[in-house]
């Protein structure tokens, strides 16, 4: 089995390796099973559909699947994981072509479609904090199961935890989405490694944050199952849920963003972040992250099409007029 090598998505790798141990931490060794299997079957689908096109494995692979593995709540049943990685890889990337051809995240359409398929299963979150577990072990010694697993509402829903604790990781969530600070570091590394846009990041962030603010200092309250709540301050907001996650490690995947022009990273980035505050702010659907990459995933190829026809014909009518 010959393996395509691509320095960039190594990088990522990792970028990602302190998230991993962090998962392992906080929510034990149940990570190390499920992100063995993710690998395993997508290893194994991505072999399959290689060999029928005629060419390698990609590093890629690997960069989607531990992506996959850390964007999954830590009682998901280890089949589930499975079968999200086979659709991701199969559907979400190697029938486009493989690497390189592909509209959207593979990751994330493997997290689309399990999350749909699978509501309950994707929406129970483990507490691991440091209220119900310490600071130390943590979750390190244990093995997490759909029996002695808490369900639990994420900070998104609760809004009551403080912000060390969602800073450093000590709250419930996915594997990889509870601590900013391992993400933050992890996304500069990628951005210094040049495996990231910085432009999309910063897009991101900035039209986030700005959004969150606006809604948050109008004082909008809405209807939720707990009653009225006001918008989220955007502090808080930030740093609960996957949104960092997101976009330092997701939005900026080379394939499915935009990436033919300057213009196009910003416009592309700021789509996401202002897509996730509205989801999160106006739909039933919480979290808001998921849907926002593949709606920016879909309009990414649109948006470069668009603006480098504009930048041939600024380049054409300026030839014009230096020649006139």
């Amino acid at each position: 089995m010959k393996i395509q090598k691509q320095q960039a998505m190594r990088t990522v790798l990792y970028a990602l390796f302190p998230l991993c141990l962090a998962a392992l931490y906080f929510f034990g060794w149940r990570f190390i099973a499920l992100l063995a299997v993710t690998l395993a079957t997508g290893l194994l689908c991505e072999y399959l559909m290689a060999k029928r096109y005629g060419f390698k494995i990609t590093e890629s692979l690997f960069v989607s699947c531990t992506l996959f593995a850390l964007s999954l709540p830590p009682t998901i049943p280890l089949w589930i994981a499975a079968v999200g990685i086979a659709f991701g890889i199969v559907f979400g990337k190697m029938i486009f072509g493989g690497f390189g051809k592909n509209i959207f995240n593979p990751a994330i359409t493997a997290r689309a479609f399990i999350y749909i398929s699978f509501g309950l299963p994707m929406t129970a979150k483990f507490v691991g904090n440091a209220t119900d577990l310490g600071y130390f072990p943590a979750g390190l010694f244990s093995w997490i199961s759909q029996a002695d697993s808490v369900s639990a509402a994420t900070p998104l829903v609760t809004r009551t935890q403080p912000l060390l604790d969602l800073f450093l990781g000590f709250t419930s969530g996915s594997f990889g989405e509870t601590s900013a600070l391992l993400i933050i570091l992890g996304g500069i590394y990628i951005i210094y490694k040049k495996a990231a846009n910085w432009k999309i990041v910063i897009a991101s962030l900035v039209s986030f944050l700005l959004l969150q603010t606006i809604l948050w200092a109008s004082g909008l309250q809405i209807a939720t199952e707990r009653g009225l709540l006001s918008v989220m301050d955007p502090l808080t907001a930030l740093l609960s849920g996957s949104f960092l996650f997101a976009a330092f490690f997701m939005i900026t995947d080379p394939v499915s963003a935009s990436q033919s022009t300057d213009a196009g990273r910003y416009i592309y980035g700021a789509m996401f972040g202002i897509l996730v505050v509205l989801i999160r702010t106006f739909s039933t659907w919480i979290e808001g992250v998921t849907f926002a990459i593949l709606l920016a995933n879909m309009f990414a190829p649109l948006l470069d099409t668009v603006l480098k026809g504009a930048k041939a014909k600024k380049k054409l009518k300026a030839a014009k007029g230096g020649a006139a």
